[in-house]
């Protein structure tokens, strides 16, 4: 399955995300939070696709800690047509993710797909295995994956960054994806009504596509909802639980 069809895998558009320009004030460094990263926790979201038909499919998102210093993120989702297993493993550095390994798993209609990321730091270079082939990739310091993102983006709305830059690592290529702050906004979500902060992806609109995203400061700037439209087509994500570890 193609990570943009069933989305939440969508997620991961954003996470086909960066550099969020902020126009809101830049908060201080004793305004910040004290927290050093977000808080381990585990996610429902509902995703429907619509293209003609309607499809709707249900995730879990994981966040938790492991061993030494290490963080493991996943999402998984399946249905009766599709499946879909993608995992980030990382560090954290000054706030900053540092990813050693991405895997990525699907399933649709009989047609699977594999890819797996590792990351090496010490030269530079993030290691492709995809369809069995390997193959190295150069890569700059602070490149993400593109799971992994989404994590940065909430850390850093959570230390009250207003400017973002990323670079991800994904099919072969160096991506750079960007943001912006659009406002805050409260919305009706399974959680209850909450205050959120809308955030606009701005580096693909000139391709006719428009992806926003909801962070909730009070579920330590957790995404509740996400809204994509590109060629008559229409992704929506919603959360349907949360609990904190």
């Amino acid at each position: 399955m193609r990570t943009r069809k069933i989305p939440m895998f969508l997620m991961a558009i954003f996470m086909s995300i960066p550099m969020l320009s902020f126009s809101s004030t830049k908060v201080s460094a004793a305004e910040q939070p004290q927290e050093t990263f977000l808080k381990p926790y585990s996610a429902v979201y509902s995703t429907i696709w619509k293209k003609g038909i309607s499809l709707k499919v249900e995730g879990k998102q994981t966040l938790s800690k492991k061993a030494g210093n290490l963080w493991h993120f996943a999402f998984t989702a399946d249905s009766m047509i599709a499946s879909l297993d993608e995992s980030s493993t990382f560090y954290v550095e000054d706030h900053q993710i540092i990813p050693t390994k991405y895997e990525y798993k699907s399933s649709a209609l009989g047609k699977k797909r594999s890819a797996t990321l590792t990351f090496d730091w010490e030269n530079n270079l993030v290691h492709n295995d995809v369809k069995d082939k390997p193959w190295n990739l150069a890569i700059n310091p602070k490149t993400l994956d593109k799971l992994s993102i989404q994590l940065q983006v909430r850390q850093d709305l959570k230390m009250g960054k207003n400017e973002f830059d990323y670079q991800i690592a994904d099919g072969g290529y160096i991506k750079n994806w960007r943001f912006e702050r659009d406002k805050m906004e409260t919305i009706d979500t399974k959680l209850g009504r909450v205050s959120a902060i809308k955030i606009i992806r701005t580096d693909n609109q000139e391709k006719g596509k428009k992806t926003s995203f909801w962070f909730v400061p009070k579920f330590d700037y957790l995404l509740v909802k996400l809204e994509h439209k590109e060629d008559g087509e229409s992704y929506h994500l919603d959360i349907e639980s949360m609990s904190q570890s």
